[in-house]
């Protein structure tokens, strides 16, 4: 039950009756700019994972040589 390419066509037409093409023009500005921004936070992100990621491995190791140490004491 998808919308056909009709349909859609009627759809648009509503919107940019409605709405006109500046409105339209800004909101697809900033949706634009929106994005933009969230890539670039996502992108800001993935080194710290990658720290985060490091330092936990090291957190791991260090508990794992202290049990054992425990174990033989």
């Amino acid at each position: 039950m998808g919308l056909s390419w009709q349909q859609l066509l009627i759809l648009l037409l509503v919107v940019v009756v409605i709405f006109g093409t500046k409105k339209l023009r800004n909101i697809g500005s900033d949706l634009g700019g929106a994005v933009k921004d969230f890539k670039k936070a996502m992108k800001d992100d993935q080194p710290k994972d990658a720290e985060f990621k490091k330092i936990s491995e090291e957190v791991e190791q260090t508990s794992v040589e202290n049990s054992k140490q425990k174990e033989q004491a």
